[in-house]
């Protein structure tokens, strides 16, 4: 069988394995976020933590409940990095920097799991198992939470009450995350990827040389960092190293599973509107940009070959493993930059200037298609109100969406969550720039070495967390400006999205009338398209003209 068969056959394999999981996915979390019902396990957990399941919060209370939750979870892990030489299963590993540990909390909690350490030599067992990938299911939980109290203010009228966060939080994790996590990691397991206790060992290769290899965890954490598009590595090579990800079958898995939550939300989301052509329509814009950055990426590189070496290979294999090879990377490469997994399979600094940039705009559009758990879909229903406030203005009409009018209020949050990203993204990369010691970090100059430092705030405000690997971000000052850019990047929208939920739940439900846009149709799937592309993606087009653009033409 020839790479590009292959290619095209996992590429419809996964499509295929998508829509199987759409309905029943789907439909399950809207039943667990509608139902009145409490397990007796959920119930415990309530009374523990003070929390009267059967009462619901305002979106301000919704807002405070994810804040501090949020906060106290830093804290926690901060101190857990920082005393982790004192605990046990630390296997030799040192107490964590003070800047290094409060990027890596920040960067766990926010869902972006940005890492500027290698994992196999800086963080022990226990902080692996009891801190990183506990963040991995709450910090998943969170996005589809607050998601679900935007539903709500859809869904609700006369009333500033948009669910209970702590119940929707419980629910998520012991209904979802945990059991999909458990299965799945033990298909890992079968399939090669290791689980144990296990220190690090030296050993003498066949060439007669001396390797450290580290063993760990490493099944569980990997199934809930790909289903919670968390993306954080147990090891410094991510999915590339054979221990997280050791052959095709797997890398598939991974590819399906950081997608298969974030394409069910539609569904979701259709169902608790009580219409379910609402959630194809939003399904369909997500599957068109998908489809199209996997073609834009996989063109780039099978045909843009600038050596001998790349024609003999069939295509760019520099940074690409073997045994995924070139439609495997780029699909993988294409998958977790449109969702806020971060997590890869090959290095995405060695891709050509098409493929790499590709990349960078998947994270610039926010990562809606189908983006982070929870994330992705409030992240595109502001989007789609936005284009029925854009088609409002073309008809001269008061625009409504779902039955809900958006008025001033509700434009100016939508507005803003817009704004609020790219203004991150930007200004943190202006300033990089114009500091000549975090200049000398990149590992390029020019162009591309533009590009590293534009990927960088790019992944952090967006809360991806891939990296080209060409810049040299453990730094004093890296740490703390992708730190802030993390926490402004995953909270500020929050605000927006929450807000708007509040305003739209208080409304009084409007008729639909033959004036009415029908947001279930081909023509309104074309407009959120178009409005993606434009009002988000020419935001950033004067800095992509100065990174891979540029290096494109070079």
């Amino acid at each position: 069988m020839n790479d590009t068969l292959a290619g095209w056959l996992q590429v419809l394999a996964l499509i295929g394995a998508l829509a199987l999981s759409y309905r029943p996915l789907g439909d399950y979390l809207a039943r667990i976020l509608t139902s009145p019902k409490h397990l007796r396990a959920e119930r415990l957990i309530y009374r523990l933590g003070g929390v009267d399941g059967d009462t619901d919060q305002r979106w301000i209370g919704y807002l405070r409940s994810v804040l501090a939750f949020s906060l106290v979870s830093v804290l926690f892990l901060y101190g857990f990095m920082r005393l982790q030489n004192y605990l046990l299963l630390s296997i030799g590993m040192k107490a964590v920097a003070p800047d290094l540990s409060f990027n890596t909390a920040v960067s766990f909690v926010t869902n972006t799991n940005w890492q500027a350490y290698s994992g196999e030599s800086t963080m022990g067992h226990l902080v692996q198992m009891a801190g990183l990938a506990v963040q991995n299911f709450v910090s998943a939980a969170v996005g589809i939470a607050v998601v679900t109290a935007l539903i709500r203010g859809f869904t609700r009228k006369k009333t500033e009450q948009v669910g209970n966060f702590w119940v929707d939080l419980t629910r998520i994790v012991l209904r979802v995350l945990l059991p999909l996590s458990f299965v799945f990691a033990l298909v890992l397991v079968a399939n090669g990827v290791i689980e144990n206790f296990h220190a690090v060992h030296s050993i003498t290769t066949i060439a007669g040389d001396s390797q450290s290899l580290t063993g760990g965890p490493v099944a569980s954490q990997e199934a809930i960092k790909e289903l919670g598009t968390n993306g954080g590595g147990f090891y410094n090579a991510n999915s590339a190293h054979p221990f997280e990800n050791p052959n095709a079958f797997t890398n598939w898995l991974e590819i399906y599973l950081l997608l298969v939550i974030g394409f069910a939300l539609p569904r979701t989301f259709g169902r608790m509107v009580g219409d379910n052509r609402q959630g194809y329509a939003v399904v369909a814009v997500m599957g068109l940009i998908w489809a199209a950055s996997v073609a834009v990426v996989t063109f780039n590189e099978v045909h843009s070959v600038s050596s001998a070496a790349g024609h003999a290979a069939g295509g760019m294999m520099e940074g690409k493993e073997q045994r995924f090879g070139i439609w495997a990377s780029a699909l993988f490469a294409v998958s977790t930059t449109l969702t806020s997994c971060g997590a890869v399979n090959s290095f995405h600094d060695s891709y050509t200037p098409g493929g790499g940039g590709m990349t960078i705009f998947n994270m610039m559009l926010g990562e809606i298609a189908p983006g982070g758990t929870g994330s992705g879909l409030y992240g595109i229903l502001i989007l789609a109100v936005v284009a029925v406030f854009i088609a409002g203005l073309m008809v001269g009409r008061t625009p409504e969406y779902l039955g809900k009018k958006l008025r001033g209020r509700e434009i100016k949050f939508a507005s803003l969550y817009i704004l609020t990203t790219p203004a991150i993204v930007l200004v943190g990369a202006g300033v990089a720039m114009a500091l000549p010691g975090e200049r000398a970090a990149m590992a390029n100059h020019g162009a591309h070495g533009f590009s590293e430092v534009l990927y960088a705030f790019t992944s952090a405000a967006n809360n991806n967390g891939s990296a080209f690997a060409g810049l040299s971000a453990n730094t004093v000052w890296y740490n703390t400006a992708l730190g802030l850019a993390m926490l402004l990047g995953r909270f500020l929208p929050m605000v927006f999205v929450l807000a708007l939920a509040g305003s739209l739940a208080s409304q009084q439900p409007v008729p639909v009338t033959a004036g009415t846009l029908p947001t279930h149709r081909p023509q309104f799937v074309g407009l959120l398209t178009g409005v993606i592309l434009i009002v988000v993606g020419l935001t950033y087009f004067p800095a992509l003209a100065l990174g891979p653009l540029a290096e494109g033409l070079q």
